[in-house]
């Protein structure tokens, strides 16, 4: 199940960082130059994928934090996030999500994530100075 996991977790982030590499860079070329006006804005995406960019910004932005240089400490603190991350991914697929094995999947990662953020954060108030 770990690997699974693991395989899931690693899909949708490759497909969030391909979501952010479909922006088109104009920066190249002269505005004056070229007429914009006919152009329709780019469509917004969809809620679950706007959710799913949401949560990987979220994740990541509470990942960011001053390390202690203490390796047990850094880890404990960093996972956290990210099993929250993990949580509010597999929700997403509750909500939207439409095959019966993922949402299977996404109840059991929230349950091992809760259960390993609430052992994490029992041994950092047992541990952390």
């Amino acid at each position: 199940m770990k690997n699974r996991t693991f395989r899931i977790t690693a899909t949708a982030l490759v497909s969030l960082a391909a979501l952010g590499a479909q922006a088109q860079d104009h920066s190249g070329h002269a505005m004056g130059a070229m007429d914009h006006s006919g152009h329709a804005m780019e469509a917004a995406p969809n809620p679950a994928t706007q959710a799913l960019i949401e949560a990987n910004n979220r994740m990541h932005a509470d990942m960011t934090t001053d390390l202690t240089g203490d390796p047990d400490v850094d880890f404990a603190q960093g996972m956290i996030p990210h099993h929250q991350g993990a949580i509010d991914m597999a929700r997403i697929v509750l909500e939207y999500g439409e095959d019966a094995e993922l949402k299977a999947l996404a109840q059991e990662i929230i349950a091992a994530q809760e259960e390993e953020i609430a052992f994490l954060r029992a041994w950092l108030e047992a541990n952390a100075q």
